[in-house]
């Protein structure tokens, strides 16, 4: 560095002992400020553009390496506080019960599991929906002005509480409702990006969807790809498009109608189906999935995750179940790594349905199962979610007590 205002000598014409320890010195201290630096500043910003343009040198232990460094850091900085929120709403779909999913998964026992996580965890309650009387259909579309009212109501309490510094969990209800909790998470945070956990694709529009149920056509109302292609449905004039089709990957899918097949294909959106997940294993699925959104910058991440994403073998009480879905080890892995990151912003755990299930047995499994997903992706670890410990405590001397 060049001499400072003071009028001190540059470091090439000392010349007396004492000013050359004292430039050592400093020079040691500058080294350990610009290795601080590049620690905060090049793996927060750097690492993941590193390996994205070294995707053949860097493998395995080294990128899990610089993940781990980056995640530590960013956990630093985030505020540990949770906020949870019910969205117990149905009609994105015609199967009743689904609005009771964030009750049994609340009794599942979600606010212990978190509370046991040092986090500070503030339960909002559920929000209360108003049903109107008259909703016929447009379009073949189901409840347009009721689905379109609840996610309003949900984007506007996302908004505020993740502006408000909490991590947010919203506990679903139909998968329709990521409309209201990914476009009130964007709000706050424009430039995020959305992991979709699911056997569907939801990325139908109007005029492609089979059903007409708006639980199958979230994702259409997100991207601005999609902008020309969405008609005016009732209901949903406050819905402006703020996902770029790059900013999204779906992990899990293997019931995809023709409509969103082409949308997937001909948007280039990066998915990974049941058959890319066998074939190329999770580690690695995750590994190209933060290649994907986080290479170029880090920024929030909005997890959307269907029960259904899991076999149903694992989570029966659920609408629309597919055979042949993720493991326990596979779904839990997702959200580890997801976590791991440091950059998770808010998250939604939808369409559990009580109703559904064969017996007590299969909703309890189903709710449990939503909450061993909330619960790692907020940190809980497979090897135990523990407090840390520096060093083990040494044996005292206790004189007094070997002599008695």
């Amino acid at each position: 560095r060049s001499a400072s205002s003071s009028g001190e000598t540059s470091p090439s014409a000392f010349t007396r002992p004492s000013d050359r320890q004292r430039e050592r010195v400093r020079q040691r201290e500058r080294d350990t400020e610009r290795k601080e630096g590049r620690l905060r500043s090049g793996l927060s910003f750097g690492c993941f553009f590193f390996l994205s343009e070294n995707k053949m040198a860097l493998r395995g232990p080294v990128l899990r390496l610089l993940r781990t460094q980056l995640s530590h850091l960013c956990q630093q900085s985030r505020a540990q506080s949770v906020a949870v929120l019910g969205a117990p709403f149905s009609r994105g779909q015609k199967r009743r019960g689904v609005e009771h999913g964030p009750k049994v998964i609340r009794d599942a026992g979600l606010l212990e599991r978190l509370s046991g996580l040092d986090y500070s965890v503030h339960d909002f309650g559920d929000l209360s929906f108003h049903h109107l009387e008259k909703d016929e259909p447009y379009m073949d579309v189901k409840f347009p002005r009721s689905v379109g009212s609840a996610n309003k109501m949900l984007s506007g309490a996302v908004s505020r509480a993740v502006g408000a510094g909490h991590t947010l969990v919203m506990l679903g209800g139909d998968h329709s409702l990521a409309i209201g909790s990914v476009s009130g998470h964007a709000q706050q945070c424009p430039d995020l990006c959305v992991i979709w956990v699911d056997a569907h694709a939801d990325v139908n529009t109007p005029m492609t969807s089979p059903s007409g149920n708006l639980h199958g056509q979230p994702v259409a109302f997100m991207l601005k790809e999609l902008q020309d292609k969405m008609p005016d449905i009732p209901g949903f004039s406050w819905v402006k498009p703020f996902l770029s089709s790059r900013d999204l990957v779906y992990i899990g899918l293997r019931d995809v109608d023709p409509g969103e097949h082409h949308i997937l294909k001909n948007l280039g959106i990066q998915y990974f189906t049941m058959r890319d997940i066998d074939r190329l294993g999770i580690q690695r699925v995750m590994e190209v999935t933060f290649d994907h959104l986080l290479s170029r910058k880090q920024r929030p991440i909005h997890l959307s995750f269907d029960i259904d994403a899991f076999d149903p073998s694992l989570a029966p009480a659920t609408g629309t179940p597919v055979n042949g879905g993720l493991t326990y080890r596979e779904g839990i892995y997702i959200t580890e790594e997801i976590h791991n990151t440091g950059l998770l912003s808010a998250m939604d755990l939808v369409e559990v349905n009580p109703v559904l299930g064969a017996n007590r047995e299969a909703v309890e499994a189903t709710a449990s199962l939503a909450v061993d997903v909330i619960a790692s992706s907020l940190g809980q670890t497979r090897e135990g979610a523990h407090p840390c410990i520096d060093e083990i405590p040494p044996v005292k001397d206790d004189t007094e007590q070997l002599r008695l």
